[in-house]
């Protein structure tokens, strides 16, 4: 008669591949999360000179009536002095996306908000033409 025979230990793998699924889907999701805005759904107006700038601090669009959008917030220009103001101002990068269509003034709009809250590092988002 066998007494408890003792057996040889395994290593359950199948549990352990499904911990690490999770944790793959768990990191992905938060990244995707984490990333901030990178666009904007505008028709960009093209340039021949268009450069690579360091990414935005803060990505401004206006569209061809003049709306101000930052980060899905519809903004008046005192209130966009006002946010840029509560940062810090002077290590500010500020970006102005405008529609192709943007009237000049608009875009002046923008830029007279940025200067008075005391920004200095301001850019206007072009798209490169291709030649």
């Amino acid at each position: 008669m066998r007494h408890f025979e003792p057996k040889k230990a395994r290593i359950e793998i199948i549990p352990m591949i499904d911990i690490m699924l999770f944790l793959l889907v768990f990191f992905i999701m938060i990244t995707l999360h984490m990333i901030p805005t990178t666009g904007i759904t505008s028709n960009l107006a093209t340039s021949t000179t268009a450069t690579e700038m360091n990414h935005p601090k803060v990505l401004v669009s206006v569209d061809q009536a003049g709306v101000i959008t930052v980060d899905s917030h519809i903004l008046t220009p005192v209130q966009l002095t006002a946010q840029l103001q509560a940062s810090n101002p002077a290590q500010t990068l500020v970006t102005i996306a405008g529609a192709k269509d943007t009237s000049l003034q608009h875009l002046m709009a923008v830029m007279d908000a940025c200067r008075q809250a005391g920004v200095t590092k301001i850019g206007i988002a072009a798209r490169k033409q291709s030649q």
